[in-house]
């Protein structure tokens, strides 16, 4: 019996030697690839062209319902949510920035749609009265442009409508909002199915440091 173990256990080692470096590298990248986390992750690009096409109402609400699982401090949920999917309301917004954008001089065909196109935009506030709330918010913003991704849309962070938002011809748009009066319009996130499919930028690794 000591003999036949004794056997199994060589036979063992063998087989753990005989995996190669080269075995092992094709080993961790079938893992990478089977994790679909980590898929959702590196396939995301920011999409600036959209089919015009609804989004369904139950991806919408999965978007949203996994934007308010996003960790939070003190899970004070410091975030105030609001959702634009009706064309006339992201119209009157496009008309505001091209005539905003023609009063800076900007060439005409140059100027973007606000929302580049896409048939919904999610606006993100943040609470003033929390010093780590703009954290929270992009915690929030982070988990829905990936829920949206692995459902097959598309989305990008639009920053500068928010200063626009913020200008008092957007006012009468803002006050629809209909924000509390100690939020702040942070940044909002289109959503859409995309019609491109851009490459991805290079990103700065030597920007991470382990510190010993």
């Amino acid at each position: 019996m000591k003999t036949i173990s004794r056997l199994f256990l060589i036979a063992g080692l063998v087989s753990l030697s005989a995996c190669t470096p080269s075995q092992k590298n094709a080993e961790t990248q079938n893992v990478t690839s089977e994790n679909q986390v980590i898929e959702t992750i590196m396939s995301r690009r920011s999409i600036r062209k959209y089919r015009q096409q609804p989004v369904e109402m139950e991806k919408l609400q999965q978007i949203l319902d996994c934007g308010i699982n996003a960790p939070n401090g003190q899970n004070k949920q410091s975030w105030e949510i609001r959702v634009v999917n009706t064309p006339e309301y992201i119209s009157e917004l496009d008309s505001l920035n091209r005539s905003l954008a023609l009063a800076k001089g900007i060439d005409a065909s140059k100027i973007r749609h606000a929302s580049y196109g896409a048939p919904v935009m999610i606006f993100i506030a943040n609470d003033t009265t929390y010093d780590f709330s703009q954290v929270d918010c992009g915690l929030l913003g982070a988990n829905m442009i990936l829920t949206a991704e692995s459902l097959g849309l598309g989305s990008c962070c639009l920053g500068g409508i928010a200063r626009t938002m913020r200008l008092p011809e957007a006012e009468s748009l803002l006050k629809r909002l209909e924000l509390p009066e100690n939020y702040n319009l942070l940044y909002a996130i289109s959503f859409g199915y995309p019609d491109e499919s851009p490459a991805a930028k290079p990103r700065k690794a030597e920007k991470i440091k382990f510190i010993e």
